[in-house]
């Protein structure tokens, strides 16, 4: 077994299709169906049942599926390693991003240090803040970058904060927010919480939500197309012209605030390429990268 088959297994497993999980290899279906056999005769078991609704995982091979994510694991770990005591940084980081960041920041992020160190590559994986945070405690990924507060009790580093604004085509009176229309999308839980508590805080009617969308890209975009307002990031507004910003704040005068964390393991300072990454990071004013 090497980690082709290890691939295969956690695929076809992910997939229950041989047809889906050799597309995704680039490998012709017949040639995954022997590396199939192949396998089942090196093991002496059967891996799977075949039948017209696709395939079923035998007890013993639902086994070798689960193993694959830790063995592939352990041969990405074992590289990083021997490329680690290289004097050059070379390698793959792995990186959990939000989508925000993902969006906004890591495409500047990533080509500076590309530049500097051109040896490096990178395999990142996307997604809610929550989601990558998982991703990171799984060691999935080398470095998150996520929104908010999560319980996260290794390293991590504070990157920039930033101010969460009603954002409006017109001037609006924040009073009157309960009978304006309210452009909502899909929030991490950090930033929902706030929002709702700081409503909670000053209006006893809940507000005239009239367009629901995922992104906070594309709220923005009906934000500026004057089809209601938005509470949402300052950052995010940062290229927008003619909108109106009103900076939300609790009844004490705090802003109302969204922090942007780098989460690690602290053993992943040991490789070089995690370590340069991280300090790279630390030396730059991410602000100014867009």
């Amino acid at each position: 077994m090497d980690a082709r088959d290890w691939l295969i297994l956690q695929l076809l497993y992910k997939e229950k299709n041989i047809t889906k999980a050799a597309k995704s290899l680039y490998i012709s279906q017949p040639a995954l169906t022997n590396r199939l056999q192949q396998m089942e005769k090196e093991f002496g078991v059967q891996i799977v049942n075949r039948g017209r609704r696709g395939i079923q995982f035998t007890p013993q091979g639902e086994y070798l599926a689960k193993c694959a994510d830790s063995m592939l694991l352990n041969l990405q770990q074992i590289k990083e390693h021997v490329l680690n005591m290289e004097h050059t940084l070379t390698g793959t980081l792995r990186l959990g991003v939000s989508n925000f960041f993902t969006d906004y920041k890591l495409p500047g992020l990533l080509k500076l240090f590309k530049d500097q160190y051109p040896d490096v590559e990178f395999k990142v994986a996307t997604g809610w803040s929550s989601d990558v945070a998982h991703s990171l405690y799984n060691q999935d990924v080398h470095i998150a970058f996520v929104k908010g507060d999560y319980n996260w009790h290794d390293q991590k580093r504070l990157l920039f904060e930033e101010t969460i604004c009603i954002a409006s085509k017109q001037p609006i009176d924040v009073h009157n927010l309960p009978n304006l229309p309210r452009i909502d999308y899909h929030q991490d839980h950090f930033l929902k919480t706030a929002v709702d508590n700081w409503w909670a805080e000053n209006f006893t009617q809940p507000p005239l939500v009239s367009i629901q969308v995922d992104k906070a890209d594309t709220c923005k975009k009906m934000v500026e197309n004057g089809l209601g307002y938005a509470m949402l990031p300052h950052m995010l507004l940062d290229d927008s012209e003619d909108i109106h910003l009103i900076e939300m704040k609790t009844k004490d005068g705090i802003p109302l605030l969204r922090k942007t964390w780098m989460y690690f393991h602290e053993e992943s300072l040991k490789i070089n390429i995690v370590k340069a990454f991280i300090e790279f990071v630390e030396d730059i004013d991410l602000r100014r990268i867009h």
